[in-house]
């Protein structure tokens, strides 16, 4: 049975899987695993241009990548942002009920979002265009978007290995990383 996220308990069992792949995975990273966010945290956390550009913004943002089997995904992943006036308190792998719960709910296709990250397709433009499907209210991201800019920036500046780029056995180890962190963590 999977531990109640929210709680002491998940949050300390999921840092300590973090801490675990971080010491054992080889950079770099792959794109949403839990130890490719926490880079990412600790990219925004420490970053100054981040910083200045959300200082008004207030709010969750959830990043939905929809699921993909033939790539290890064979469920919806959500990586939740909590973000408040420049900070990030954190950014969490999390269950489907807590990710829909998020604020702002950005949702789209594995390659939608390797395609942001690779500065290929711009995400407010892309959510205007329908390419991303958003949960929330669009003016105030329009509002934000040098924030939702550095963001971007920021998860592009990992480097990280993009999970359809693969090889057939990295490609069964995510997905049971994925499956033991569902039956773990309910995500």
């Amino acid at each position: 049975m999977a531990l109640t996220y929210g709680t002491e308990e998940w949050e300390k069992a999921y840092l300590e899987l973090v801490k675990e792949r971080q010491a054992t995975q080889p950079k770099p990273y792959i794109m949403g695993t839990p130890e490719w966010v926490a880079q990412y945290e600790e990219l925004v956390q420490n970053d100054a241009e981040y910083k200045e550009a959300a200082k008004d913004w207030e709010g969750s943002v959830v990043i939905k990548i929809l699921a993909k089997p033939e790539i290890g995904l064979d469920d919806d992943l959500y990586m939740f942002m909590d973000l408040w006036h420049g900070d990030c308190r954190f950014i969490r792998i999390v269950p489907p009920e807590v990710g829909e719960s998020g604020d702002y709910v950005i949702t789209g296709e594995y390659e939608r979002w390797k395609s942001v990250m690779a500065k290929e397709l711009d995400t407010v433009k892309a959510m205007m265009q329908g390419k991303l499907k958003l949960k929330g209210d669009l003016p105030s991201i329009v509002r934000a978007v040098k924030a939702a800019s550095r963001l971007v920036d920021l998860s592009a500046s990992t480097n990280p290995r993009f999970p359809d780029e693969l090889s057939p056995e990295e490609i069964e180890d995510l997905r049971k990383l994925l499956r033991e962190a569902k039956e773990k963590f309910g995500i």
